[in-house]
């Protein structure tokens, strides 16, 4: 299972995609573990003290916003889906 990381989350992956060999089924929760297990410092970046994703960090499996799938972060993933893991984007002045 391919994942594609952007901005500040690319060079803790260590490049833009990365495969995490996970099987067919495997939910994004699970997959964000394994994420957050394979790169240690991403944790504080993408998981909250409860272990759930920051509202702010967008995980979106097929174009779409894991926030807004039925059932969120228990969706489970097939081996062709497209992951794109985006942290928080925003900053400057008013």
């Amino acid at each position: 299972m391919k994942v594609h990381f952007f901005a500040t989350l690319r060079p803790m992956a260590g490049g833009k995609t990365v495969d995490f060999g996970l099987p067919e089924g495997t939910t994004i929760r699970s997959l964000v573990e394994a994420i957050v297990t394979r790169f240690p410092p991403m944790r504080q970046e993408l998981l909250d003290a409860d272990g759930n994703l920051y509202l702010h960090v967008h995980v979106f499996v097929n174009g779409r916003d894991t926030h807004f799938l039925p059932l969120g972060m228990d969706t489970a993933l097939s081996l062709s889906d497209v992951l794109n893991v985006f942290p928080a984007v925003g900053g400057g002045a008013w």
